[in-house]
């Protein structure tokens, strides 16, 4: 079997879905917005072009993966009723596993993207020109990191439908995909949706330095420390935001032990 033999068996255009198509499609699924899984969103178009499906076939596909998402029927929505075998499968195998998914992923795209000879859309390499003497090992290693944090960035803002959970910003250049629990302290939740709040750019620097955090009822908890500021903008800014519930995302809600640990070392740090 030749490599265009191969692709096609494993991206068949009719018939029972693949595992690599339904990975991808899964991978598709987390990062748009609930209100977006229709045949005529361009990612969803672009997506079904590449695995040799209609549009209308990959979004109804991404319905189904809806059905067996808690986040979406606790709420009282509902996806489709017709999730497979393997899509539960594919579910429960990546639904904790998010390094896993994103990297295998990311790989299966760029197999279909130069075996249909099409321009590659994964996570650009900005600094390319910067990296020329660097290792192979290590050029990789930054690639693996990007196309991993352009996963984690591009989740947890259609969690929250791109705008920042307390404030509403929703200019996409001053939104943060936040870590709880930062990328540096906590490997295995590095990836973990649940891990990440949807922040603008202010915002997130002030959680990250433990300025404010959340109570257990999502509630915004300022610092004894940012309390006490007399700056005019910090007051501004944070003051009217106290107590105040922070706008929860369609699915994929913060994990509560992560928010306990953020929300202990704050009050410690004050």
């Amino acid at each position: 079997m030749d490599a265009q033999e191969a692709l096609e068996e494993a991206f068949p255009n009719a018939g029972n879905w693949t595992p690599a198509q339904l990975k991808l499609a899964f991978n598709l699924y987390f990062q748009t917005p609930f209100g977006k899984l229709h045949k005529t969103n361009p990612e969803i178009i672009r997506l079904a072009k590449l695995i040799r499906r209609t549009p209308s076939a990959l979004a109804m596909k991404l319905v189904n993966f809806a059905s067996l998402d808690s986040s979406i029927t606790d709420s009282g929505r509902k996806g489709l009723t017709g999730a497979s075998a393997l899509d539960r499968k594919i579910w429960n195998e990546f639904n904790q596993d998010w390094e896993g998914l994103a990297l295998e992923c990311d790989e299966l795209r760029q197999q279909l993207t130069r075996g249909q000879h099409l321009p590659e859309r994964g996570v650009r390499d900005d600094s390319a020109d910067d990296l020329i003497d660097f290792s192979g090992e290590t050029r990789l290693a930054l690639v693996r990191q990007r196309i991993k944090q352009n996963f984690f960035r591009r989740t947890v803002l259609a969690s929250y439908r791109s705008r920042c959970c307390i404030s509403g910003v929703s200019e996409p250049r001053l939104l943060i995909a936040s870590h709880i629990v930062p990328w540096s302290e906590d490997k295995a939740n590095r990836l973990n949706p649940r891990n990440g709040l949807c922040l603008s750019a202010i915002h997130d620097k002030a959680f990250d330095n433990h300025l404010f955090t959340l109570s257990e009822d999502w509630r915004v908890v300022l610092s004894a420390q940012l309390k006490a500021s007399r700056d005019s903008f910090m007051k501004e800014v944070f003051f009217p935001a106290e107590g105040k519930q922070i706008e929860l995302p369609d699915r994929l809600k913060p994990d509560q032990i992560l928010v306990a640990a953020h929300r202990l070392r704050t009050l410690q740090d004050t």
